[in-house]
């Protein structure tokens, strides 16, 4: 059985054949999907589907290109959905982002700190994006996310923090980009660090594995990602599929819950 712990079915790309794809990713052993909600609509309509399909669960929070809709009363809103539906299993994804200008990186730092100070308060994993912005997420995490768990998502960084991050007790998220035949630095973290530290995502609708590398992504292609793990850990891809899937229900912990 596969865990998929990061994929966006609520994204327009799945509007035509959403239902299709996601009972199809449960007939083929996808058993637990995690759907990630990043401003206030994407939050309810990854409730809908949460409600929708008993093998889907939630993620709810702000985005860091979201951030300028931060503030106290989403952060409210956040915290009670946390706190009333039983399946959301973390805030995320949060962090941030500094591939783009905008947001100024001042607000997404306030979104992000704030968020992981309510991950703190009511005892919730978190799901971390960071994208060109290393240093800063590594040193928010080590100053306010000391005692949470969670993952960072699609990570795209050096061995030596994904170290840092792994010591800390977070998961590194690994998805279609392993796959790529240019991926070196992230197939060097994946050898780096202990299958106990990796979990599987896809990031769906986006970054599909290689050989669909541009295409439209889904939980579908995990097998993929699992091979490419499974070869660079020289170990098989049931052993990954295993340990990966509770790594998945540890890190949202699920594994608590049955």
């Amino acid at each position: 059985m596969i865990f998929e712990t990061h994929a966006h079915y609520d994204d327009p790309a799945f509007d035509e054949d959403r239902e299709e794809i996601l009972e199809k990713c449960h007939k083929e052993g996808i058993d637990t999907i995690v759907n990630i909600g990043v401003n206030k609509e994407t939050i309810q309509n990854t409730l809908r589907l949460a409600k929708k399909y008993p093998f889907v669960y939630a993620a709810i929070g702000v985005h860091p290109s979201d951030s300028e809709e931060y503030d106290e009363e989403l952060r409210d809103y956040i915290k009670s959905l946390c706190l009333s539906e039983k399946k959301v299993l973390a805030i995320g994804e949060i962090g941030l982002d500094y591939h783009w200008e905008e947001p100024d990186r001042d607000t997404q730092i306030r979104a992000f700190v704030s968020q992981l100070k309510l991950a703190e308060e009511i005892d919730m994993p978190i799901a971390v994006h960071s994208r060109d912005a290393a240093k800063d997420t590594l040193d928010i995490i080590k100053e306010y996310g000391r005692k949470l768990s969670g993952v960072i998502h699609c990570y795209s960084y050096h061995v030596k923090d994904a170290k840092e991050y792994v010591e800390m007790g977070y998961y590194i998220g690994v998805g279609g980009v392993v796959t790529f035949k240019n991926a070196n630095k992230l197939k060097e973290v994946v050898k780096a660090i202990p299958i106990e530290s990796i979990v599987l995502e896809t990031d769906s609708p986006y970054l599909a594995p290689s050989p669909y590398r541009g295409k439209r992504n889904c939980s579908l292609y995990i097998p993929n990602i699992i091979e490419e793990i499974a070869r660079l850990k020289e170990m098989t891809p049931k052993e990954v599929e295993a340990i990966t899937h509770d790594n998945g229900k540890k890190l949202y912990r699920l594994d608590r819950r049955s």
